[in-house]
Order: structure tokens, then C-alpha cells, then sequence
């Protein structure tokens, strides 16, 4: 299947890039949190509270594996690359395009942690978190694409550029 499933951090913009991406190259747009509430009826911030982080885990894992969509940018949640099922699901129905970020740069962009459903173990710091997922987002990336100091624009030329697709100059 020809998707892109975009993997990062939170706070990277892969919702953002994700919908203008879809729209340049035609095709559709899923936001893979959206779809986990919307098959919980719950945010993500209740599921997280009412059923512990394993048991999000569980349900992101679950809920990601079951994709089936073609000629579509998926944004994933941050934390979809602890589902080692999801992650091979999403890599065999296309490519996985991890949007790097410095440390610096995500701490400056992302507000209340937990209100965005972001998955903190107890006491964990955000530079824990991003030290701990780096190695997982690389592991899994098919493409890396470094947005350190872009703008949207040149996020998503990078983007193409990295797949091997015609820029965006002209649209």
C-alpha cells in the first residue's frame, strides 16, 4: 500500500505537515489519536487516567494495528513506537518518516503534558521521554527527516525531497 505514516515526538508537527503533505499529494489524511478516541469515546488524557499506561498502550497498539487505508499521510501519537505489532503493520502498508527535533526545540513548543495525552510514566521528565524514544523513532523511521529550524514550507519539501516526490514550487 502506498501510505506515509509520520512518527515523532510530540510537539513536532506531524499533524500539521500531515494534513498539508496529504493535500499536495492527493491523498487522505487519518490523525491516529483521533481515531483512538473516537473508537474509545474518551480523550486521550481519560484513557491514559482511567486505564493506566499500559493499557493505553494496549489500545494505541491495537487501534493502529487495525489501519487499513491506501494513499494516506498517517500521524501517529508519539508514543505508537512502543507498539512493536503497530509498527510492523504501519511499515509493511507503506513508509515511516520520522520528523526529528532537537530537545530544545520540542521543550519550547509543547505546553501541558498531560492535557495533550502525552504518556509520562511517574516522575519522568520530558528529556527523559525524548531520550527514551529517540532510539525507537530511528529504529522504525524508513526516512528521517530533520525539521530543526524550518518552516512548514520547508518541512514539506524536505518531506518530498526525502520520498523521492516532485517540491512543492508551483502549488
Amino acid at each position: 500500500m502506498n501510505n506515509i505514516t509520520l512518527i515523532g515526538m510530540p510537539g513536532v508537527g506531524k499533524s500539521t505537515l500531515g494534513v498539508v503533505l496529504a493535500k499536495i499529494l492527493g491523498f487522505q489524511f487519518l490523525d491516529s489519536d483521533l481515531l483512538i478516541q473516537k473508537q474509545e469515546k474518551r480523550r486521550l488524557s481519560r484513557i491514559i487516567e482511567e486505564e493506566g499506561i499500559e493499557g493505553f498502550k494496549k489500545i494505541e497498539n491495537r487501534v493502529n494495528a487495525s489501519i487499513k487505508v491506501q494513499d494516506t499521510v498517517i500521524a501517529t501519537g508519539g508514543s505508537v513506537v512502543y507498539c512493536e505489532e503497530a509498527m510492523q503493520h504501519l511499515r509493511s502498508v507503506g513508509k515511516v518518516v520520522y520528523l526529528k527535533l532537537s530537545y530544545k526545540s520540542i521543550e519550547k513548543r509543547l505546553g501541558n503534558l498531560k492535557g495533550r495525552g502525552v504518556v509520562l510514566k511517574e516522575g519522568q521528565t520530558l528529556l527523559d521521554l525524548y531520550e527514551e524514544r529517540i532510539p525507537l523513532y530511528e529504529k522504525y523511521a524508513d526516512i528521517v527527516v530533520d525539521e530543526e529550524g524550518r518552516s512548514l514550507e520547508e518541512g514539506i519539501q524536505a518531506i518530498l525531497e526525502a520520498l523521492g516526490k516532485d517540491g512543492i514550487q508551483g502549488l
